[in-house]
C-alpha cells in the first residue's frame, strides 16, 4: 500500500459517497475540504490530514487514520477515518433536530399535486 492515495478515491473507498463520480462532483462543487483548502478530485490525501466533507445528507468532519483505494466492508471503512468530538456533537444535534421537527414537505417529491396542495392548506 503507498503512502498517498487520490482524494476521490479515498472518500470513495471510505463510504462517504457511493461512487467516484460523486464524490469528484462534491470535491469540485467544494463540499470537500482538505486542512481547511478546496482541493481537486487528484489531491492526493496523507495520514493525518483532516477532511471536511458535505455529503449531502450529513456534515462529517474527519481524521485520516489509514489509507485505502479498495472499497471494502462499512467495519473497514471506519477504519480509515477518525471522526472530531466536534463533528460528532454537531451531527447528533441535527439527527434529534431532524427527529424533533419533521419538514412538513420532506415527504412531497418534486412538484405537489392537487391533493398534496389541499393538505397543505389544511395545515
Amino acid at each position: 500500500m503507498s503512502d498517498t492515495v487520490r482524494l476521490d478515491k479515498w472518500l470513495w473507498a471510505a463510504r462517504f459517497f457511493k461512487t467516484r463520480t460523486l464524490a469528484t462532483d462534491a470535491i469540485d462543487s467544494g463540499k470537500v475540504k482538505v486542512n481547511g483548502d478546496k482541493v481537486k478530485p487528484a489531491r492526493n490525501v496523507h495520514i493525518g490530514d483532516l477532511l471536511d466533507i458535505d455529503n449531502g445528507s450529513d456534515r462529517w468532519e474527519v481524521d485520516v487514520m489509514n489509507l485505502s483505494d479498495v472499497r471494502a466492508a462499512a467495519p473497514i471503512a471506519r477504519n480509515l477515518y477518525e471522526e472530531t468530538d466536534e463533528s460528532v456533537q454537531r451531527r447528533a444535534l441535527v439527527a434529534e433536530n431532524r427527529r424533533l421537527f419533521r419538514e412538513p414537505t420532506a415527504d412531497f417529491k418534486g412538484r405537489p399535486t392537487k391533493r398534496d396542495r389541499r393538505q397543505l392548506g389544511k395545515l
